[in-house]
């Protein structure tokens, strides 16, 4: 099940394996284990949970039941070893994103598996519906190709050496087979952010020229889906509790509420991000920016700038500037991170940041722009000039703030 969402961060995400996990979940730790298409792969804490969990649901169920007669070891192996060729097929289908989205030149930051299956992190939106369609359906395809050949190869070994010769390939193929299709076919439902939901936004996209509004609808009907799951997966809690149904679909019921759960929280998120991103759009950078601007000049001591500046005017950075020219800006990170007895005989240009061209930014861009230009340069903050001359600072704090009172 892939979902695709932005990130609550700087960058935009694409295509989460199962439902995100918000907060508490992707703030535990990773560890990078190699490279694909020159993207990092990293794994997440909790994918080892998932994978001891389907190690286990196979060794102690479905292998036995499909493969009666072998030991305890030879089960636990085997559902280790399916359990990373699922990953695998997880991988491959992020990877089948990432391809495309790196054909428009989006920059891809990594590719993360975690408990609900696996995110690849893209730097920014695609840039048109096409490419958005493109992106979106290239993971179901590379689900549905991958499940198609997995039960081909398995026909054909069955009709060409009999099953006995190689029962448990072909027990292992059917079962990476089914589940890569089951994959590529749930991730068409139209919800926002399932791939079906990034593919429903493109149309819509394409349809009403606007992107965040086309998000949230795209959204709401995540939010539908997302219900509906919940409210299916607990009728078959009930009728397994009451007799009507088997154990098992209890199990299933309780999978279905817990991946509702988190489709809706993620659909929901997105719905309000793009009526934050609605709302920033229609606000000018004039409206948002701190217009007294206070500045440094580069030779003063930071001693000299944390006593005067810093402590006095309670501004996280400033930028430094001579003669009218921006030099670059220094923020309490630059400062705290040299040592406090070089205080005195360091001056602030050694410390500073260099400016760089997007560092300004004119007084018309809208607070979207400004913000996507703070995000691409890893930047909290853009000097604002006008025929030349400084006429205000804005920061992410400023507009965030702005835009809170201006909603309420």
């Amino acid at each position: 099940m892939v979902m695709s969402i932005p990130d609550p961060g700087s960058e935009a995400e694409l295509t989460l394996e199962f439902p995100h996990c918000y907060g508490g979940c992707m703030s535990l730790p990773n560890w990078r284990i190699g490279r694909a298409l020159g993207i990092p792969i990293h794994v997440h804490a909790s994918w080892f949970v998932v994978f001891f969990f389907v190690t286990w649901s196979l060794a102690t169920g479905y292998l036995p039941e499909t493969l009666p007669g072998l030991s305890a070891p030879r089960y636990w192996g085997m559902g280790g070893i399916a359990a990373l060729l699922l990953f695998l097929s997880v991988l491959l289908h992020e990877l089948g994103h990432s391809y495309v989205a790196l054909r428009y030149q989006i920059p891809i930051r990594r590719i993360t598996l975690f408990i609900f299956g696996g995110v690849a992190h893209m730097e920014k939106e695609p840039p048109s519906p096409r490419a958005e369609f493109l992106i979106a359906m290239a993971g179901p395809l590379v689900s549905l190709l991958l499940g198609a050949g997995c039960l081909g190869g398995t026909i054909a070994a069955e009709s060409f050496f009999g099953q006995s010769w190689f029962q448990g390939l072909v027990v292992l193929g059917s079962l990476l087979g089914m589940v890569n299709v089951q994959l590529g076919l749930f991730n068409l439902i139209p919800g926002f952010p399932l791939d079906g939901g990034r593919v429903l936004r493109a149309g819509l996209w394409a349809w009403n020229k606007d992107f965040n509004r086309a998000t949230s609808q795209a959204a709401l009907a995540g939010i539908g889906f997302g219900v509906a799951l919940g409210l299916i997966g607990g009728g078959l809690m009930v009728g397994a509790w009451s007799g009507a149904m088997g154990n098992s679909f209890a199990t299933n019921g309780g999978w279905l509420i817990f991946i509702g759960t988190f489709l809706f929280s993620a659909a929901l998120a997105s719905r309000r991000r793009a009526a934050l991103h609605t709302s920033s759009a229609s606000v000018t950078v004039r409206q948002v920016m701190i217009h007294r601007v206070v500045t440094l000049l580069p030779d003063m001591s930071v001693q000299d700038a944390v006593d005067q500046y810093f402590i006095a005017h309670g501004f996280g950075g400033f930028p430094v500037c001579e003669e009218g020219q921006v030099l670059g800006v220094v923020t309490v990170q630059d400062v705290q991170a040299l040592p406090t007895a070089l205080w005195p005989w360091r001056r602030v240009r050694e410390i500073m940041r260099p400016a760089v061209p997007a560092f300004c930014i004119p007084p018309d861009w809208s607070a979207t722009q400004a913000m996507e230009r703070m995000v691409q340069g890893g930047l909290d903050r853009l000097v604002v000039m006008e025929n030349g001359a400084i006429v205000g600072l804005i920061t992410r704090s400023a507009i965030a703030h702005f835009l809170q009172l201006h909603r309420a």
